[in-house]
């Protein structure tokens, strides 16, 4: 392998780990100019799949071939598992602690080894016992709250951090299970299903007509940086996991909770407490060993 061949994956896994790492911060920004978080999510992801379908005709008309047989609801599950990953990742981090949302979302191993049970038959070794107890051991010290009881999210905002998690794992599953699909038909498969799912939101909030005619020049700038940022992004990671060992990728994921932490230090003034610290080590830990079982990549 070239050199060039071992530094594009490399740097294709670390851009998305810094975008997604930062990408709360400029939905913040769109809601608080009156941008709401499902009208962002969908515009910005309705510009990511135009510049896609421009750069990937292929994979439009691969999805629409493969729909049309029995194993299209594959990727079906494909579409709307990884639409809500992505949809609700955001709506978490608009009103959530930063931190404490990705690393809920990060419990997203042990969701896998149990999806890959139950739709791969894969059998656990060592290594997804270890991951289990880990990662269950983490998400009972960050969310153990004497007054309240049982060590559960603390807000709604966690709930669907959690629930975006297991999305994501079950969307990396599905994603293994449909393997006639090309890299690229699953990547636009994400965004189109991420823009699907912020439709019923948006429409029983009703008001996102309005919502458009106030959007300014700069706003749509922000918005078209982050849609070209989404697809490149998109591609990039699918680029990466596809030429690297799966425990080197995972650990270059883990760049994103790094960027995510002293981002919502600086620009949030969000700080963890010890036993937020204690819980991520033992998250982190589990995601690493994770690599050992089988791959946990973003799509």
């Amino acid at each position: 392998m070239s050199s060039k061949q071992k530094v594009l994956p490399v740097a294709g896994i670390l851009s998305g780990a810094l975008v997604w790492g930062l990408i709360w911060y400029p939905y913040r920004v769109l809601q608080e100019v009156g941008v709401t978080g499902p009208l962002a999510t969908l515009i910005t992801y309705l510009l990511a799949m135009i510049c896609s379908a421009f750069m990937l005709p292929r994979a439009w008309r691969e999805l629409r071939l493969y729909y049309r047989t029995r194993a299209g609801w594959w990727a079906v599950g494909l579409v709307l598992s990884a639409g809500w990953a992505n949809f609700g990742y955001v709506l978490a981090m608009l009103h959530g602690e930063v931190m404490r949302v990705l690393l809920l979302f990060y419990l997203a191993p042990l969701w896998t080894i149990l999806f890959s049970y139950w739709l791969l038959g894969e059998r656990l070794n060592r290594y997804g016992y270890l991951v289990m107890m880990l990662s269950l051991s983490g998400a009972i010290i960050m969310l153990w709250v004497p007054q309240r009881g049982l060590p559960l999210p603390q807000n709604l905002s966690e709930w669907i951090g959690l629930t975006a998690g297991m999305s994501f794992a079950l969307s990396n599953v599905v994603s293994r299970r449909a393997a006639h699909l090309s890299i690229e038909a699953k990547s636009y498969s994400v965004l189109l299903g991420t823009m699907i799912l912020t439709v019923p939101l948006l429409w029983l909030q009703g008001g996102w007509a309005a919502q458009l005619l106030t959007i300014d020049a700069q706003t749509w700038l922000i918005l078209g940086l982050l849609g070209v940022a989404l697809c490149a992004t998109s591609f990039a990671v699918q680029y990466g996991v596809s030429h690297l060992l799966s425990n080197r990728a995972m650990l270059l994921f883990l760049f994103e909770l790094v960027v995510a932490a002293l981002s919502s230090y600086f620009l949030a003034s969000e700080a963890m407490q010890l036993r937020d610290w204690v819980g991520a080590l033992l998250i982190i830990s589990a995601s690493l060993l994770s690599g050992r079982f089988h791959v946990v990549s973003k799509i």
